[in-house]
């Protein structure tokens, strides 16, 4: 294809403007780690190269005035062999792209920003009518890059962006040391002697994690139907916003992701599940971390398979729940939808 470069180009010019208006949602601790980040990637540098914080600095600096002076740019259309289609019309443009081995997505993000991303399509599958793409190398992206996101009825497992954030919990360990979910899944692997294999082999093991999940998300998404996203829509970044996700990615989890790292000894990607068990996932179901540290003490799953089990039913009637505050109680649910999940850890 011969505009291919240009197509590159222009996803590019649509991820800038992205980042323009979504920047501003990080802390700046956790902004200055993504752009460390998103600097590595741009230049293609390898996870173990040192970063000049000079270099990183001069760089963020220009990307932010690039940002500044495109606050007011409307998303430019994409082109393929003479038609032009507008960036959320994903579909359109991977049935001209995937025969020269590239997927695009276009989509909104878990805050509805716009988000974008061209990469290589490494292998495309069928699920339950879901189509599901794994990629590797990314030609373009934003500053955020999620290792997984499902749009419509298609699932992006990107591994490209699995294997940095790998590396990063991989960085965090070597700071931190310790006994731990994350020193037990990475002690599974040899990235003492060989970080590339390493990095390699846990990408591929956890692509399958990262694909049961979306599963689950599919799954539980069937069930609560569109008053979830409805519901979901509707909230600002806020307690609640984070609170409702981590109840349907627990139910998401209890429903695929878990029982099948049990039923296939996983037990790598058990410790690296718990790893990055995060603050609010971790808040409001206590007892299946509890439930992890006994199995990791004893080797027992007896608890940890009861809290998955006690689990699906119980983030199953929150989320129901949430979606009845929703509806019936316009004007406070928000905290409503707090003191409910407060109210019913697990």
């Amino acid at each position: 294809m011969k505009q291919l470069q240009d197509i590159i180009q222009t996803v590019q010019h649509n991820c800038n403007i992205a980042d323009c208006h979504a920047a501003n949602d990080y802390t700046l601790c956790v902004y200055l780690l993504k752009m460390r980040e998103y600097y590595r990637w741009e230049k293609k540098l390898s996870f173990n190269e040192k970063l000049i914080n000079s270099a990183v600095g001069d760089w963020i600096s220009k990307r932010e005035l690039q940002w500044h002076e495109l606050e007011n740019s409307e998303y430019a259309k994409i082109e393929i062999n003479g038609t032009t289609y507008s960036v959320f019309e994903s579909d359109k443009i991977n049935q001209q792209l995937e025969p020269h081995g590239l997927i695009y997505s276009g989509g909104l993000n878990q805050f509805h920003h716009p988000h974008f991303f061209i990469a290589e399509l490494k292998k495309h599958t069928v699920i339950d009518d879901f189509h599901v793409y794994i990629t590797d190398t990314e030609f373009a992206r934003e500053l955020t890059a999620p290792p997984a996101m499902s749009h419509n009825k298609t699932i992006f497992i990107r591994q490209q962006s699995l294997k940095r954030m790998i590396w990063e919990r991989l960085e965090e360990w070597q700071w931190k040391k310790g006994i731990g979910p994350m020193s037990r899944a990475l002690d599974h692997y040899d990235f003492d002697h060989n970080l590339d294999q390493a990095l390699e082999q846990m990408t591929e093991h956890e692509t399958d994690v990262l694909l049961h999940h979306e599963i689950g998300e599919i799954s539980a998404g069937k069930h609560l139907g569109e008053a979830w996203h409805t519901m979901l829509a509707s909230l600002p970044r806020s307690k609640a916003n984070f609170m409702a996700r981590a109840v349907r990615d627990h139910l998401a989890d209890c429903r695929s992701t878990l029982p099948m790292l049990i039923k296939e000894k996983r037990f790598a990607s058990i410790h690296f599940y718990f790893g990055n068990f995060n603050a609010m996932r971790k808040e409001i179901f206590p007892s299946l971390f509890e439930a992890y540290q006994r199995w990791a003490e004893n080797n027992d799953e007896t608890l940890l398979i009861k809290q998955i089990e006690k689990g699906q039913l119980h983030w199953e009637n929150i989320a129901d729940d949430i979606i009845g505050l929703h509806k019936t109680h316009r004007k406070d649910y928000m905290k409503r939808i707090s003191t409910l999940v407060e109210q019913n850890k697990l």
